[in-house]
C-alpha cells in the first residue's frame, strides 16, 4: 500500500549525486571536518534533500547529522552512515559516477552504505505522505541518523550518543535481509617489532606500501622495497622471488630498481574483513615471500616467524588456537595492514570474534605466542563488544516477518561477522539491505546495488517504519 508514494526516479537520482561524493576519511582533518571535507558535503547534501522532503534536520557539529519527522515522546532509529572506504583500483566503471548499466547503480557506497540511507529516507517520506494523505495522526518520531565515520573509529556516532536523543528501538540498513540478530565481536591485534638489529644485514627492508589499506578490508596490492648490499647478485635474488612465488602460485612481480633495489609487489582480490574467504590476501602472501626469501639468506625475522608459523594464508585464526566457533559462525581474521616506519615493522590483524568467545582469551594466545620470538609484542585496539538479540524478541521477530511477507520467503534470522551502527543503541538490530544468496559486494571494487532491489529494501523498510511507528 505504499508503493505508490516511493518517488523511484528521483530516489535513484539523489542516489546517483550522492554516490559522485566521495567520502572517504581522511586523516588530520580539520575541527571543522572531523572527517574531511567530502565527509561534511555527503552529509550536508543529505541534509538539504531531506530538509526538501519536508523533513526536520540537523548538522551534528559536522560529526553526523538527522532527518526526522513524526511528534511524540517515543523516538524510532534508523542509523546509516554516509561514509565509504577508500575506492581500490581496477574498476570496470568510475567508482564515484554512480553510473546505471543493466539495471545496476555502480559505486563505492551504492550498498555500504549511501544505497540503503536513501532507500530509508524515501521509506520515511512514503509513510510520511500515507499518514499525511489519509489523515493518520503520527504519535512518534523517526528519526534517520546519518553517520560519517563507521568505516574508522565510529567517533561520529560516539559524539551523538554524548549529544543527542537516544532511540528506543530501531535498525540500521547496513548488512543483510531478513534480519541480523548477531553481530560478533571485533578486536584488531598489531604485532610489532623493532627492525634496528636487521640493518646490517645483506638484505633490508627500504619501504613498505599497502596503499593505506583498512583494517576492514582484505587488502588488494602490498609491496616492499629490499635493498641488496655487499657482493650478493640482484638477479639472482629476483629470480628466486619468483621461485617462491611460483611455489606457492603467488600472484607477485618484482622491479630492479638502480641495480641495488627490488621492489615485489603482491596482488590480491579486495573484499570486506568479515568475508576473508571472498578475497585474496597481498598482504599476507607478500609476508610469506619475504620470510622464505630472508631464511634462504640466513637471516630470520621473528615477526615474518611468527606470522608464516601462526597465521600465514588462514582466515579463521585454527593456528592461533583461537577459533571457536558457535551459533554466530566462526572466528574470522583479516591481515590488513602491514607497515614499516621509523624501524618499525608492524602487522595489523582484524579479527570477528564468535559472540561466546572472550576477548581474553584472544590476548591471552596472542601474547603467549609473542614470547616464543625475540622483540616482538603485541598490542589490541578496535574493540567492540557483539551484539545479541534475541530471535524471540519484538524486533527481531517483526522485522524478519515483514522481509518474509514481501519476498514471499521462510528465511530465518541470522549472525554475521559485520559491524554495523546497530551495536552502538540497545534494542537495534540490522536489517538488509543485502539480499540472501546475493554476493555481498562491500568494500569490493565494482561495488553496485541493482535497482530492483533497491526498490524492494524501499518498500521493506516502508513496512517495517509502519510497524515499529504503529506497534503499541
Amino acid at each position: 500500500m505504499f508503493q505508490k508514494y516511493i518517488k523511484q526516479n528521483e530516489l535513484i537520482e539523489n542516489l546517483q549525486n550522492l554516490i559522485r561524493i566521495p567520502s572517504i576519511y581522511e586523516k588530520n582533518s580539520n575541527p571543522k571536518e572531523p572527517f574531511g571535507k567530502n565527509t561534511v558535503k555527503a552529509l550536508n547534501y543529505t541534509l538539504n534533500l531531506g530538509q526538501n522532503l519536508g523533513f526536520k534536520t540537523k548538522n551534528i557539529d559536522n560529526y553526523c547529522g538527522y532527518i526526522e519527522f513524526g511528534s511524540g515522546n517515543e523516538l524510532i532509529g534508523i542509523v546509516g552512515h554516509l561514509d565509504v572506504v577508500p575506492q581500490g583500483e581496477n574498476w570496470t566503471y568510475p567508482p564515484f559516477e554512480g553510473k546505471i548499466i543493466s539495471n545496476k547503480i555502480y559505486g563505492r557506497g551504492a550498498i555500504d552504505d549511501k544505497g540503503p540511507v536513501i532507500a530509508s529516507l524515501y521509506a520515511m517520506k512514503a509513510i510520511m505522505d500515507y499518514c499525511n494523505k489519509n489523515s493518520i495522526p503520527i504519535n512518534k518520531r523517526v528519526r534517520l541518523i546519518l553517520g560519517l565515520n563507521e568505516e574508522n573509529e565510529w567517533k561520529c556516532i560516539d559524539y551523538y550518543k554524548k549529544h543527542e536523543e537516544i532511540p528506543s528501538i530501531g535498525f540500521s540498513p547496513d548488512a543483510d535481509f531478513p534480519c541480523i540478530y548477531a553481530e560478533k565481536g571485533i578486536i584488531s591485534p598489531f604485532l610489532i617489532m623493532d627492525y634496528s638489529n636487521f640493518q646490517n644485514e645483506d638484505i633490508i627492508i627500504t619501504n613498505i606500501d599497502c596503499k593505506n589499506n583498512a583494517l576492514n578490508v582484505v587488502p588488494k596490492y602490498c609491496s616492499c622495497n629490499i635493498c641488496i648490499k655487499n657482493e650478493i647478485n640482484i638477479n639472482e635474488i629476483n629470480n628466486l622471488i619468483k621461485i617462491i612465488a611460483n611455489e606457492y602460485n603467488f600472484k607477485i612481480k618484482t622491479e630492479i630498481i638502480n641495480n641495488s633495489e627490488i621492489k615485489i609487489i603482491s596482488h590480491g582480490i579486495q573484499a570486506h574483513a568479515a568475508h576473508p574467504d571472498l578475497g585474496t590476501n597481498a598482504i599476507s602472501r607478500l609476508i610469506i615471500i619475504l620470510d622464505k626469501l630472508f631464511k634462504n639468506y640466513n637471516i630470520a625475522i621473528p615477526i615474518f616467524d611468527l606470522f608464516t608459523k601462526y597465521v600465514g594464508l588462514d582466515y579463521n585464526g585454527n593456528k592461533l588456537n583461537i577459533n571457536i566457533p558457535d551459533e554466530s559462525g566462526e572466528l574470522t581474521l583479516n591481515v590488513g595492514q602491514f607497515n614499516f616506519e621509523k624501524n618499525i615493522l608492524k602487522i595489523g590483524l582484524n579479527l570477528r570474534v564468535p559472540i561466546n568467545t572472550n576477548f581474553e582469551l584472544i590476548e591471552k594466545n596472542f601474547l603467549s605466542i609473542c614470547k616464543e620470538f625475540n622483540n616482538i609484542t603485541c598490542e589490541f585496539t578496535g574493540k567492540m563488544n557483539p551484539l545479541y538479540v534475541s530471535k524471540d524478541s519484538y524486533l527481531v521477530k517483526t522485522l524478519c516477518e515483514i522481509y518474509n511477507e514481501y519476498t514471499n520467503s521462510n528465511s530465518e534470522p541470522i549472525a554475521i561477522g559485520g559491524a554495523t551502527y546497530a551495536r552502538a543503541f540497545n534494542n537495534f538490530i540490522s536489517f538488509g539491505a543485502n539480499l540472501p544468496g546475493q554476493k555481498d559486494m562491500c568494500h569490493q571494487t565494482d561495488e553496485f546495488i541493482s535497482i530492483d532491489n533497491l526498490m524492494l529494501a524501499c518498500n521493506i523498510y516502508c513496512k517495517a517504519i509502519y510497524e515499529l511507528l504503529f506497534s503499541k
